[in-house]
């Protein structure tokens, strides 16, 4: 894979939340300049355009709430397999979409360590954990899912995709949380998730909180994989999401996140979802996280533009 390349792929996804817009994410991002950020970073930059989902199967699941579950999975089946070939090619970064799109990033990107011999981390940036199942999801809204999918939670088999390799939950960190189901917290306790909700974050600060899971994956060899939700930033700063979830990280909190994740090196593969810019003030909201995915790849505090808004 060459580290110096990074592949962006819009996967327009709106049908997993339950607000429209989430399907624009990806302009969104590219219209605030992502691929120009990334090409003053040196980096050479190949935008693969939008995915499309796989043909549609008749599917169903006897949770009557559960909502657009044939479109979820053949999404599902579509990013995995583009997630898997693309992370052959160089660096993926995946334009979201709501954070169904998780479920196909992560099988797809885990496959593809698998089949490298590597353990395959991720860091969760969410307010939400995402690690209902379809039997215990309430809202029926698939973006509440993807973790719990992807980390082999009972359920999901014989509707939606085969995990080839599931993702170890142990070897999921999961910062920012600060809206969790009963459900999901019991699960999470059971399936070894690392847990740092804002309370933790407070407490304890973001940076030793990562600095903990990094050495942890750097100890491992491992391949690490970030999926950053909007609503893991506080919506005063972020307002273009349709999950605001009041007290999430800072700016500079953020910032520190993506600096840190950087000078690890061990990032291999990103998603930037929950972007709707119906519900952004004149692209507040995907300017920040072009400047976040800047910092992630490598520009410093010091090299930040001013700007006016």
């Amino acid at each position: 894979m060459n580290q110096k390349t990074c592949i962006l792929i819009g996967a327009p996804v709106q049908e997993g939340t339950g607000r429209f817009g989430c399907d624009m994410g990806p302009s969104g991002f590219r219209a605030a300049d992502l691929a120009g950020a990334l090409g003053q970073l040196d980096y050479s930059v190949v935008d693969r355009g939008n995915l499309t989902p796989a043909p549609l199967r008749d599917v169903s699941h006897p949770n009557p709430a559960v909502k657009a579950l044939p479109e979820i999975v053949a999404w599902t089946e579509s990013i995995a397999e583009a997630a898997y070939r693309v992370s052959a090619e160089g660096m993926p970064i995946v334009l979201g979409g709501d954070h169904s799109i998780a479920a196909g990033t992560l099988s797809g990107l885990s496959r593809r360590a698998a089949e490298a011999g590597r353990k395959f981390f991720v860091l969760w940036l969410d307010a939400h954990p995402d690690f209902h199942t379809l039997d215990t999801t309430q809202s029926g809204n698939l973006h509440g899912v993807p973790m719990a999918y992807a980390t082999g939670r009972p359920g999901f088999g014989g509707i939606f995709p085969p995990l080839p390799a599931p993702v170890d939950p142990r070897n999921v960190c999961m910062m920012g949380l600060r809206s969790v189901d009963p459900a999901e917290r019991k699960a999470l306790a059971e399936a070894g998730v690392i847990v740092h909700d804002m309370r933790a974050i407070d407490e304890h600060g973001v940076g030793p909180l990562l600095d903990r899971f990094l050495r942890e994956v750097a100890a491992a060899d491992g391949i690490l994989h970030v999926s950053l939700d909007v609503d893991f930033l506080d919506p005063e700063i972020a307002p273009g999401v349709g999950t605001t979830v009041p007290g999430g990280a800072t700016f500079r909190e953020a910032h520190l996140v993506m600096e840190k994740l950087h000078d690890s090196g061990l990032v291999a593969s990103l998603d930037v979802v929950e972007l709707n810019p119906f519900m952004d003030e004149r692209g507040r909201t995907a300017r920040l996280l072009v400047d976040l995915v800047a910092s992630l790849m490598g520009r410093r505090v010091l090299d930040r533009p001013t700007r006016s808004f």
